[in-house]
């Protein structure tokens, strides 16, 4: 081996392991937001339960608010892989609405530290500004349904379909549950 090939080997070593921290770090946040709360997910109880130290954890988010970001990030990305995993041979219209109402739904349950973390978390500017932007393109990808019913305001309607959504999931989280007239009432929105 070459003196250049032993530096890309150390560095492709060091890349995998700074992704491997920051990878336990979002997981541990993830574990601890249902426990912990807002007020409670601190830098010093993350880095304490992830087993890392805390210059590790500044390496990877500027700070806890950077650090909240990047578990709403995780957070909704998870969910919007199911979605398109489970629609993925589904054309748009009113079916795919309703298994991504449910897809949706189903994680916020199954993720209810997350999302009520996230929720606590939206007064933070940089938070609020994400949930903005993946709105925005949960609106872009949810046009097409709306257009396939023949809606005149495809647009609004998403956007207003993806509000509706929302505010089940923050009903079902006050109730810890599934509300299955919550979401019969949320399929009468499309149908």
């Amino acid at each position: 081996m070459t003196q250049g090939t032993d530096r890309e080997l150390t560095g492709n070593k060091r890349t995998e392991a700074a992704a491997r921290t920051r990878q336990k770090l979002i997981e541990t946040g993830l574990e601890l937001a249902e426990q912990l709360g807002l007020e409670g997910l601190s830098v010093n109880a993350v880095v304490a339960a992830a087993g890392v130290s805390k210059g590790a954890f500044f390496h990877h988010f500027p700070d806890r608010t950077g650090y909240l970001v990047a578990l709403h990030r995780r957070f909704h990305d998870a969910l919007a892989d199911e979605f398109f995993a489970a629609v993925a041979d589904m054309a748009p219209g009113r079916e795919r609405l309703a298994l991504a109402a449910r897809t949706y739904l189903d994680g916020c349950l199954r993720d209810r530290g997350v999302k009520a973390l996230l929720l606590e978390a939206r007064g933070h500017l940089p938070i609020a500004d994400e949930v903005l932007a993946r709105n925005r393109r949960n609106v872009d990808v949810l046009t097409a349904d709306f257009e396939a019913m023949g809606r005149r305001h495809p647009r609004q309607s998403a956007r207003l379909w993806v509000a509706a959504t929302a505010e089940c999931a923050l009903m079902e989280l006050e109730l810890g549950r599934a509300d299955p007239e919550t979401r019969e009432a949320l399929d009468a929105l499309v149908g």
